[in-house]
């Protein structure tokens, strides 16, 4: 397909890519084991994960996992229980979570960043059984709560155990030895016995995961990720790129996230792929890892790409195998999207979905130059196979095109709810659709556009102002790297809008003349009030920008 303006592409065009295509698109696995173990059947000795110098082959994690999942069962965990992954982007969390399938278990992500009281509340609200950490993070974070846990079983490991480069430099931590009665993954793994006795009872309605959300806007809830949403979305990302067998995967995007679990580990079994991991993400080290093993897709949070884009030491050259960026979590600016494609000949995809829609619900195509709207802004996509997406009034109901409203997802991809939560499964779904809590609208050609969050609207004397609207201009100056917006307190206005920002490396920018710059772009009622220069944004460990802890 030849690049084209998205806004050129007719509706019938446009309608292969949408809700109606159900019937012709037909996923291939019922389950998320199921596409592994085709996996290994068509490419047994081929790479499964590249990781720094080492490389495991998908007969390898067959093999490996068996004996993790053998390893579960003689424990005592039974099928149904929850097997919890606090771990890096490293092997062994993909080695876990196949094992943990194969013992018919629910596999729990969690963020590698959480501290002890995160962690506490995410063991209680799964009753996890098993806990597999890092060395680090078990005697940085875990011992402070595993004795509140009597019934939690921990097995722990180290990012060093599978041939660590050692001449990363810029990675300080040293081999850690095995804690002191806790078992060690790797032993067991190498040790441990073969295969499970039988397949475990799965079908597409059994839970795979319990992917916790971000918790960018209140406490984390547990999405239940069945094995056919998980196993659907796989099929979908790579119909949807059209990757092909054995094309290297690019792991930019933690594994614990939704990203990382659709978008890189079931995307890469999808197509009997390696996936390229670097424990966690760095500009430089992502970009030689790229480079070392011909990454041919990327999808990761667009903060990723800035830091990428903006790192002295990163090479066009580096991402010449590249042939499809996509980006998500948040939209692209639009200025960002230029000089990324000027520095590296590569368009960076829109790219749109939540925990909730186990990753991809609406996107880009590929091969279309995406269309902007009357203010510059990107589009979002369009909805992808076999799913619908519209924009709802205040009472559920679809708006006109162009009429702003919060976007409904509907797909064999959105989970069924969330863990234990029936309150909130019940106010997330209307009539089978996921209420998504952006707000967005959709033009006459079924392109979307994301306006904001619900919740991070700005009413400055009355006006409303979408944070949004006001970052994509601050993108524009040449100076900056990184923009928030947020409402704070105003005694006259009752809220006005500040603006958080970080600098490109070498650039400088006063008060004055960023005031003037929003002058020439924005209404009076939009331009931030309060600016601050601070050296890095908050961000998840995915890369959102945290507006919460700027307010």
């Amino acid at each position: 397909m030849n690049p084209t303006r998205g806004d050129d592409l007719p509706q019938p065009w446009l309608s292969t890519y949408a809700g109606d295509t159900a019937a012709r698109f037909a996923p291939r696995y019922r389950d998320a084991l199921s596409l592994f173990e085709d996996a290994v059947a068509r490419a047994g000795e081929a790479p499964a994960i590249k990781y720094f110098d080492a490389s495991l082959s998908y007969s390898d994690l067959d093999r490996i996992s068996d004996r993790f999942a053998h390893w579960l069962i003689a424990a005592g965990i039974e099928a149904g229980d929850r097997v919890a992954l606090f771990m890096q982007s490293i092997p062994q969390f993909v080695i876990c979570l196949v094992g943990a399938w194969k013992a018919g278990m629910i596999a729990v992500t969690v963020n590698p960043m959480s501290r002890p009281r995160e962690l506490r509340l995410l063991l209680q609200d799964s009753d996890a059984r098993v806990l597999v950490t890092q060395r680090d993070l078990h005697r940085d974070v875990a011992c402070q709560v595993l004795h509140e846990f009597p019934g939690v079983r921990a097995v722990t490991t180290s990012p060093r155990d599978l041939q660590w480069r050692t001449d990363a430099r810029i990675f300080t931590a040293t081999d850690l030895p095995a804690d002191p009665g806790i078992p060690d993954l790797m032993s067991l793994l190498v040790e441990g016995d073969g295969a499970v006795a039988s397949r475990p009872r799965i079908d597409s309605a059994t839970p795979a995961m319990i992917v916790y959300t971000s918790g960018t806007t209140g406490v984390p809830k547990g999405a239940v990720v069945s094995h056919g949403g998980l196993a659907f979305e796989a099929d979908l990302w790579r119909a949807w790129v059209g990757l092909e067998d054995g094309a290297p995967v690019l792991g930019i995007a933690p594994l614990f996230h939704i990203t990382g679990i659709g978008g890189h580990i079931a995307l890469a079994f999808a197509a009997a792929a390696p996936l390229i991991l670097t424990m966690r993400f760095h500009p430089d080290v992502i970009s030689e890892a790229a480079f070392e093993h011909q990454a041919a897709f990327a999808v990761g949070a667009i903060t990723a790409f800035i830091a990428i884009m903006n790192s002295p030491q990163v090479q066009p050259r580096q991402l010449r195998t590249l042939r499809h960026v996509f980006s998500g979590g948040a939209p692209v600016p639009t200025a960002v999207a230029r000089e990324f494609a000027r520095k590296f000949d590569l368009e960076i995809h829109n790219c749109y979905g939540l925990t909730e829609s186990t990753s991809l619900a609406v996107a880009v195509p590929c091969g279309c130059r995406t269309p902007t709207d009357a203010n510059g802004a990107l589009s979002i996509g369009v909805p992808v196979f076999a799913t619908d997406a519209y924009v709802a009034g205040d009472a559920g109901q679809r708006v006109s095109h162009g009429q702003v409203g919060e976007i409904m997802l509907r797909g064999p991809q959105i989970v069924s709810g969330y863990w234990q939560r029936p309150r909130e499964t019940d106010e997330a779904l209307l009539h089978g659709y996921l209420r998504t809590g952006d707000v967005g609208c959709m033009d006459e050609a079924g392109w979307l556009y994301l306006v904001d969050r619900k919740k991070d609207l700005i009413i400055a004397s009355g006006y409303k102002v979408w944070p949004k609207e006001v970052e994509d201009v601050l993108y524009m100056h040449p100076a900056i790297r990184e923009a928030a917006v947020v409402g704070a307190p105003d005694s006259y206005r009752g809220e006005t809008v500040k603006a958080v920002i970080s600098l490109k490396p070498g650039q400088t920018l006063n008060e004055d003349e960023l005031v003037d710059f929003c002058n020439q772009h924005l209404a009076a009622y939009k331009r931030p009030r309060l600016i601050k220069v601070v050296p890095e944004l908050p961000k998840t460990l995915t890369g959102k920008i945290l507006r919460r802890e700027l307010r």
